[in-house]
């Protein structure tokens, strides 16, 4: 380790919150498909900031729209009108089929303004009785850290000693249509909540079918529909939207990360007139929400994700990924899973700090990632990656996985 490193290291030690456990290499610069640590020394980003860069790191554009528009404006609040939300909520809503969007700024506030439209709907539309709506989760979720989102994880790290909780949840299993109509059979169901590929419980990608089965019961039962696409959205699973690989439309639909291009927080909920407009001037809000520096560059970087074809790339990407990995027989890897380039590997090692220790190894040779739960890595670069860096990478793992001989 360099001095200059040492350096950071023990400033974020000394000074920093422990609420981390970072890779010790300290980046300065990011380009495409590439981060640059404070020696120069140049890696493939694996994490992608968790999929919040899938344009790839300071995409020209992106910064171009965030330059120009942070000389003319950034902030009004919305006490007034600026002259890009408007412009930024028809380009949104049209482009994913909604009536509404509420723009917000990171993922977990998006989480908290869909879980108020729910229970709000639940009230006014659906008519369960007041302060009884259920929310219904699944387990081994991931949707933030907040007081209410903690509420329903069934992560210890997440949970532990922040009580007490908000009522209000009930857990189901994840990939289990059984036990979310056991869950319907509530009338004061009115949202279930679902991430369409688990991410930070190790790229978990349920069974074909079954977000349109999730889909079928929520007509059903009258039950709300919303999908956490914060990380899987915005052409990171090979479509636009993960729900879009079984045609299915959410209720309401949770966005973030990439939406900035890992630029700035910027999150949105869309949903129908039906729901959206049951909150009325008043009752919910942000002050940075919508703000014109944040809509400039969101119109950018969907943009982006289109002109460039980042879907498609991201689909056939994956499959070669995927492919490449398997082929490596490696007898570390018990398995490889995810869609388009949301990708992870189980570590199969009797040393528990296993996937860690690869995870050195990774950085060693020049390539970024990091383990979830113990033993998972998440293999999510930029969407703008070649097949011929792709094939670099696959070698970069393979000479890494030397180290757990």
């Amino acid at each position: 380790m360099s001095e200059q490193t040492a350096h950071f290291l023990n400033l974020e030690e000394k000074y920093g919150a422990h609420n981390y456990h970072p890779l010790p290499v300290v980046l300065e610069k990011g380009e495409g498909v590439f981060v640059y640590d404070v020696d120069g020394k140049r890696y493939y980003d694996f994490l992608s900031g968790y999929s919040a860069v899938n344009q790839g790191h300071c995409h020209p554009k992106i910064i171009e729209a965030l330059i120009q528009q942070s000389q003319k404006l950034t902030l009004t609040s919305r006490a007034f009108y600026n002259n890009l939300l408007g412009e930024y909520e028809q380009f949104i809503t049209q482009l994913l089929g909604y009536d509404k969007v509420l723009p917000m700024n990171t993922g977990v506030e998006a989480v908290e303004t869909a879980l108020k439209l729910a229970r709000r709907w639940g009230y006014e539309k659906k008519g369960i009785a007041e302060n009884k709506a259920t929310i219904v989760v699944c387990k081994e979720n991931f949707h933030g850290r907040t007081s209410t989102v903690i509420s329903f994880s069934t992560d210890p790290s997440s949970y532990k000693n922040f009580g007490p909780f908000m009522p209000g949840f009930e857990i189901v299993e994840y990939n289990n249509l059984t036990e979310i109509e056991i869950a319907f059979q509530n009338k004061n169901v009115a949202a279930i909540l679902v991430e369409p590929i688990q991410g930070e419980a190790g790229v978990v990608v349920p069974t074909e079918g079954y977000l349109k089965g999730i889909r079928n019961l929520c007509n059903q039962y009258n039950v709300l529909f919303i999908a956490d696409e914060i990380q899987t959205g915005l052409c990171r699973t090979g479509k636009m939207l993960a729900c879009d690989h079984e045609n299915v439309h959410p209720d309401i639909l949770i966005l973030g990360k990439a939406l900035s291009g890992g630029v700035l927080p910027v999150s949105a909920v869309l949903c129908n007139n039906e729901i959206m407009l049951t909150i009325k001037p008043g009752e919910h809000g942000s002050t940075y929400g919508g703000n014109p520096l944040a809509c400039a560059v969101a119109i950018t970087s969907l943009q982006v994700l289109q002109d460039e074809k980042m879907a498609e790339n991201a689909e056939k990407m994956g499959k070669i990924l995927r492919n490449e990995l398997a082929n490596l027989n490696s007898s570390f890897i018990r398995t490889i899973r995810g869609k388009g380039l949301l990708n992870a590997i189980v570590i199969e090692h009797s040393n528990k700090d296993a996937a860690w220790e690869l995870c050195l190894a990774l950085k060693e040779n020049g390539l970024l990632a990091k383990p979830t739960h113990g033993d998972k890595i998440r293999f999510a670069p930029p969407l703008n990656i070649t097949q011929t860096q792709i094939m670099e990478c696959v070698d970069i793992i393979h000479h890494s996985l030397k180290i757990l001989q």
